[in-house]
């Protein structure tokens, strides 16, 4: 089964249903079917083969879903940039995977110069410009009749970036099957029911992020997308009180904000079946106050970019046990990720892949329909992927613990990594480009503990003998450099670090002492 089949399918099927009700306005799904069929013809009309990537620039609106879907449709490699990235984000990722088409939209032009510069054909939404091909005139020349090829089933569908420690891109190679795997692990153990005409899935946050996954699900289905422009917590409200959403998913900073309403109650959030969450854990405090404020609908999914989510689900049953917390272990249901979704093997294993006993901690290591197929450009001769998908099992790098009922409790990260607002920030990218200012030594990156963002970054660094830095100056340095959820909110200079046994500099001593600075102040 590929994407294509799914959307022709149900082009025909819900032909006059509500598709997608956007900032465009709405869209029936034999409309939507027919565009995401006319994209697809047209982009393979370009000479595209099968394979060939095409960039994807764009924030939340109905033509994100159109180009989604037809990409994928064309049988062709659809690489969605994150429009909250910065721009030589997006240019170190055009010159990775090598792309042969461009479709964005018309307010990124002049930030994406050296993207366009990187491609053959540049398609452009709400606008005009020069060199460019207009998007609804490229449509409107094409025939809308279902466009079916035979895609096999380990075709790549995307590439998913994730910068690593290296600072580096990679690009998470995706394939038909891995996508059809969390279709329907989204359906069984997510949902846990068939979307159906009365359903309404809200985009309230990125579909860059989080939100995309249920694009496919609910187009399956005959489901309606509510497409928000941006997240906005009074309008997901609204969305869901007066204009029939009933589901959604958003990561804890961004249910933070919701909590912050002051008017908010379960009865204007009645039509809500399911708040899901995803991206770092939520606070046991916090999912209780979810529980008398907002809805006792609550799911959360745990998930990589390696691994396309879901690969475990803490289900709505599980919410309830642990709110009610009649016992120890019930209340610990909230700290867990849950269980591994059908047709998903996740182990807990030590050094040597050796699996530990449950409640002891171990690297997170996973198998399935849902892991990637390999890094773009990496494939087989790579010491990286060999490292990271050995016989099957991806090892993800993150640490936990399984109870004796196999549900995943994650501890810490392997490595580094820093999880503020639901974003993963790399601290290596932040400190090469602090290394780049005139007079700075040595630099460390750490995340420190933040109620509101789960952690937030801070950086500190050294000074070279004689030169002259102002902590302000790193921070515009920052600011000109990188995306803005990457940036530091706290940079600080420091004489020296403390150091292991090996002379790195000891970043665990570094992130204990900063906490504990936040507990006393």
């Amino acid at each position: 089964m590929d994407v294509g089949t799914l959307v022709a399918r149900s082009m025909r099927r819900y032909r006059d249903r509500i598709a997608l009700d956007g900032p465009e306005g709405t869209s029936t799904f034999g409309r939507t079917g027919a565009r995401v069929m006319q994209l697809a013809r047209g982009l393979r009309s370009l000479g595209l083969q099968d394979g060939d990537r095409v960039l994807d620039l764009q924030s939340n609106q109905n033509t994100y879903i159109e180009t989604d879907l037809g990409i994928s449709t064309a049988g062709l490699c659809r690489a969605a940039l994150n429009y909250r990235l910065h721009p030589d984000d997006w240019a170190r990722i055009a010159a990775d995977c090598a792309p042969r088409a461009l479709i964005l939209d018309a307010k990124f032009w002049d930030d994406a110069a050296a993207v366009r510069a990187a491609v053959d054909t540049v398609i452009v939404i709400n606008g005009d410009a020069d060199g460019a091909i207009p998007y609804e005139r490229f449509l409107a020349e094409q025939s809308d009749e279902p466009l079916i090829l035979d895609i096999a089933p380990d075709a790549l569908v995307s590439l998913n970036y994730s910068s690593g420690t290296t600072g580096r891109p990679k690009g998470a190679i995706r394939t038909h099957r891995n996508r059809m795997a969390s279709l329907h692990n989204i359906v069984t153990d997510f949902l846990m029911k068939v979307p159906s005409a009365g359903d309404t899935w809200v985009h309230a946050g990125p579909v860059t992020h989080t939100s995309g996954l249920f694009v496919l699900p609910y187009f399956t289905f005959g489901a309606r997308q509510l497409v928000q422009a941006k997240y906005e917590p009074e309008a997901l409200v609204e969305a869901i009180e007066h204009r029939g959403g009933t589901a959604t998913a958003l990561v804890p900073t961004m249910v933070a904000r919701l909590l912050a309403l002051p008017d908010i109650t379960p009865q204007r959030m009645a039509n809500l079946q399911i708040l899901g969450y995803a991206g770092a854990p939520m606070p046991p405090d916090q999912i209780k106050q979810c529980f008398e404020r907002i809805t006792t609908h609550m799911a959360q999914y745990y998930g990589l970019v390696e691994a396309i989510p879901p690969v475990t689900v803490l289900d709505e049953r599980d919410h309830a046990l642990g709110v009610a917390g009649k016992t120890q272990a019930d209340t610990d249901l909230l700290t867990s990720a849950g269980l591994p979704c059908n047709g998903v093997e996740v182990r807990i294993v030590d050094e040597q892949s050796k699996v530990v006993p449950a409640g002891e901690i171990g690297e997170v290591i996973t198998r399935g329909d849902h892991v990637m197929r390999g890094y773009w450009g990496q494939e087989g001769h790579d010491a990286t992927v060999t490292k990271v998908v050995r016989d099957g099992w991806l090892h993800t790098g993150d640490l936990g613990r399984m109870d004796e009922d196999g549900r995943l409790f994650l501890v810490d990260r392997k490595g580094d990594m820093i999880i503020s607002g639901g974003y993963n920030i790399y601290p290596r990218e932040i400190e090469d480009v602090i290394a780049e200012v005139p007079g700075v030594h040595e630099v460390a990156v750490v995340g420190v503990e933040d109620p509101e963002w789960g952690q937030h970054v801070t950086a500190l660094f050294t000074v070279l003998p004689g030169a002259q830095v102002d902590e302000q100056a790193v921070l515009e340095h920052c600011k000109a450099r990188m995306a803005s959820y990457k940036k530091p909110k706290d940079v600080r200079i420091v004489e020296s670090f403390p150091l292991n046994s090996t002379g790195k500099i000891a970043k665990k001593v570094l992130r204990e002492q900063l906490n504990a600075e936040g507990q006393q102040g």
